[in-house]
């Protein structure tokens, strides 16, 4: 338990830092998407067998790491959606050259995961920089929202599920998860972004602007939907690899991977939902 506090402080830590030096320092939050989405990709990889398999873990972990860094050198949206559509493209025929060329040692199900993935997991995150760039000048607290209503809704449903979790949620996939858990990690996730929402209205904007407690509430709502879906959809992946965590580099959390789960698949809903329903009025 302690080792997992420390953790959490740490990475609020580094997300703060993220935040403040974000007008100095913009390209932080892209290297650190960078960072996670080639570290995750890494983990993936080394949970089938394949770390010292280099035409697939070298192709894989450059794309994922240039692939949110490519906005930091094309601001036009048109030529931005053109680079990344050819890196994608330039990726995919990689892989599956390798998949030719290599036939006898590779198989369809081991490419077929790591090219899903690659794809899959800097592209949703890589929406975390979309919200920044929608919200202009509000864009950091759109960022906040994303990653901090995953990870809020991953610990209230942890601790209610300690204290009070008696009914299996997918015993088959995700043997500790409960619905006592699922519970909480719905209260503590609305209240949590109604509380955002009501100390940036008042003490960081102080009035200026406008707040939407409804978009505020249905992401506390259905991004809390979107974090058991990204946790059980890797604890799925997990068993199939039979591996308790994608791996050590965070205490008490496990892998990179296990701590952004639930982030990939929150981040895209919040990036979706905003641009119907904006959060900032």
């Amino acid at each position: 338990m302690k080792e997992r506090v420390a953790s959490g402080i740490t990475l609020l830590i580094f997300l703060s830092a993220i935040v403040v030096f974000n007008d100095s320092f913009p390209a932080a939050l892209n290297i650190a998407i960078s960072l996670v989405s080639a570290l995750a990709v890494y983990e993936i990889i080394s949970a089938l067998g394949l770390a010292k398999n280099c035409v697939l873990i070298v192709p894989s972990i450059v794309f994922s790491a240039i692939y949110p860094l490519i906005p930091l050198f094309i601001s036009q949206q048109k030529q931005l959606n053109i680079v990344q559509q050819a890196a994608y493209f330039a990726y995919t025929v990689v892989i599956f050259g390798a998949l030719i060329f290599y036939h006898k040692f590779l198989t369809f199900r081991e490419v077929g995961v790591i090219y899903s993935m690659s794809l899959l997991i800097p592209s949703a995150l890589g929406t975390i920089i979309n919200l920044r760039t929608f919200g202009g000048s509000h864009g950091m607290f759109y960022v906040i929202i994303a990653i901090f209503s995953a990870w809020i809704a991953d610990t209230g449903a942890y601790f209610a599920g300690s204290l009070c979790g008696k009914h299996k949620l997918c015993p088959g996939i995700s043997p500790k998860k409960t619905i006592e858990g699922v519970i909480g990690g719905f209260v503590l996730n609305i209240i949590a972004m109604i509380v955002f929402g009501y100390i940036f209205h008042t003490v960081y904007y102080e009035y200026s602007v406008d707040i939407s407690y409804v978009t505020l509430f249905i992401i506390g709502f259905f991004g809390t939907i979107m974090s058991i879906l990204g946790d059980l959809s890797f604890s799925l992946i997990k068993r199939s690899c039979h591996i308790k965590d994608f791996g050590e580099i965070i205490p008490g959390h496990g892998g990179i991977l296990d701590r952004f789960d639930s982030v990939i698949f929150e981040a895209p809903f919040v990036y979706f939902l905003v641009q119907l329903m904006p959060i900032v009025l």
